[in-house]
């Protein structure tokens, strides 16, 4: 028996946005597709999705159901919003990577699952989509540079996959590793950056209910921007641990050295939890920005999710468990 029980973080569900206000957008864009009716947008600051769009082969399988165990506190931001402000260090530093991000080929792709595990594989993407129990859940998403947004995710808990994968007695860790091909990348011939971007999670942290494999956003497949065709969300951490196109997922027992870490250890550690008490050694932490309003919230320890995450991190010490 599934039980529900109310989040510390949830609104009431009439506070949220409508499904079929969000039906009926993906209606209008869609039928803007193949038209003139695009070029109409141009200049206006709005990108119907339709200009993103190509063929998907796992998009019968969108929108998923809903869990209505992950509601929000806040109104989804819109898609328009949160498809043009992006960070994709691959290709480039600035916010408007989403051009750009077109370049990326998602089919063929695979994930390559190795290291302590019974089942090394290297398994198709749409293999993996449509073996796997896919759902919708509304989460926030919390930059550690101070912005934030909610947006309605689709895809499965990594538990799923880590059961799929079968690790053994001495794995700890699992390590993410993201594609790496200059060729349509520019950023990837930046030599100063650690080229292929890599982040890492303990088991325990990967097998939390909150994590999640995100193959799906707004009720569609990803697009290139947010991570296609594959990506990793924890909400409850900032967002430079949710690695986007992700290829590789490696378990070892050696804690994996992150991106950010690896660049610049003094300010990035391991961890990257959400917390307002704890500031960036360049900015303060105690505040947010929500993208597409004029709004500043006050942050939430780890963003809101304490209730599910806090446990994972009890009487640990020494350890840089907020930035």
């Amino acid at each position: 028996m599934h039980i529900l029980k109310k989040r510390s973080w949830e609104m009431p569900e009439r506070e949220a946005t409508p499904e079929s206000v969000f039906l009926n957008r993906r209606k209008i864009l869609a039928g803007l597709a193949g038209t003139g009716a695009i070029a109409a947008f141009a200049g206006t600051g709005f990108v119907p999705r339709a200009a993103f769009a190509e063929e998907d082969p796992s998009s019968g399988l969108y929108p998923p159901e809903r869990d209505a165990s992950y509601t929000l506190d806040r109104a989804v931001t819109p898609e328009d919003v949160t498809s043009r402000y992006n960070n994709f260090y691959e290709f480039g530093t600035d916010k408007q990577v989403y051009r750009a991000a077109q370049k990326l080929e998602i089919r063929p792709w695979s994930v390559t699952l190795d290291g302590m595990i019974d089942n090394p594989q290297v398994v198709d993407i749409d293999t993996l989509v449509n073996k796997m129990p896919l759902e919708e859940r509304l989460y926030r998403h919390r930059c550690v540079e101070a912005w934030s947004m909610a947006v309605p995710w689709s895809g499965f808990a990594l538990s799923e996959l880590v059961k799929m994968a079968g690790p053994q007695s001495g794995a700890k860790y699992l390590r993410f590793e993201t594609f790496m091909d200059p060729s349509i990348a520019s950023g990837q011939k930046q030599s100063w950056y650690p080229w292929p971007y890599v982040e890492g999670l303990t088991l325990e942290e990967a097998t939390n209910e909150l994590t999640f494999m995100a193959t799906g956003i707004y009720g569609k497949p990803l697009l290139k921007q947010f991570g296609a065709p594959i990506r990793l969300v924890t909400p409850w951490k900032y967002g430079f641990k949710s690695i986007k196109s992700v290829v590789r997922i490696s378990f070892t027992d050696e804690r994996p050295v992150n991106f950010w870490q690896s660049l610049q250890d003094q300010e990035y550690g391991f961890w990257a939890n959400v917390n307002p008490e704890v500031p960036h050694p360049r900015w303060s932490q105690a505040s947010e920005r929500l993208l597409g309003t004029d709004e500043r919230r006050d942050t939430l320890l780890y963003n809101g999710y304490a209730e599910q995450v806090a446990g994972l991190y009890k009487d640990m010490t020494g350890e840089r468990l907020f930035m």
